[in-house]
């Protein structure tokens, strides 16, 4: 049985013949939610559930998803706990180190979106950074699908003719449900999608 996303946006499924690779930009995300929605660190219960976004991948996809998460361990030092909570809920941590001001995060997301354009599988990355357009652009060949998980909202608009090419958003909030809490964002809402009992 299809998913809502995956009524809503087509059925990019290929029947669990292939792989859903999903990569995250946990820095972009956290400073996003931080900086833009929250205007302070985001308390445990505000941060996104991040097993969500490969549940939301497998369902939607109707094929296995292959989480990579990745970290800048440039201070020589690892959020054990973290890395061992993403462990456990199947994302594969990507901690990289760099010397000077390397972003070490971003140039390994670029790395391995390149990697992934010879292969076969959909690609799920969640940023709204606007350094990987020229990756994002490359996959999109029309014969996967290629989406981003993001606050629509903060989306950089650089990817706006990549929308029009095929590129798919779906909302950490509204379509992934990342959420425990409703975040205190102010953004235009579809009235089809507007659901009063979330505010009240």
């Amino acid at each position: 049985m299809a998913s809502a996303a995956s009524t809503a946006y087509g059925d990019p499924g290929s029947g669990g013949q292939g792989t859903t690779y999903v990569l995250i930009d946990g820095e972009n995300i956290d400073a996003t939610l931080g900086a833009s929605i929250l205007d302070g660190r985001p308390a445990p219960e505000q941060r996104p559930r991040w097993e969500r976004l490969l549940d939301f991948a497998r369902t939607t996809f109707q094929q296995p998803a292959k989480g990579l998460f990745f970290l800048n361990a440039t201070s020589g030092h690892l959020p054990m706990s973290f890395v061992q909570a993403l462990l456990a809920i199947g994302y594969q941590p990507i901690p990289l180190a760099g010397t000077g001001g390397e972003k070490v995060v971003d140039i390994g997301i670029q790395r391995t979106l390149e990697a992934i354009v010879p292969r076969d599988g959909d690609v799920l990355l969640a940023t709204h950074d606007a350094d990987f357009v020229p990756q994002v652009d490359a996959l999109l060949t029309g014969d996967r699908l290629v989406g981003l998980f993001a606050f629509r909202e903060f989306v950089s608009s650089h990817y706006t003719p990549l929308v029009e090419r095929g590129l798919k958003v779906f909302d950490l909030e509204d379509d992934v449900r990342a959420f425990n809490v409703v975040l205190p964002r102010v953004r235009i809402i579809p009235l089809g999608d507007f659901d009063p009992v979330r505010y009240l």
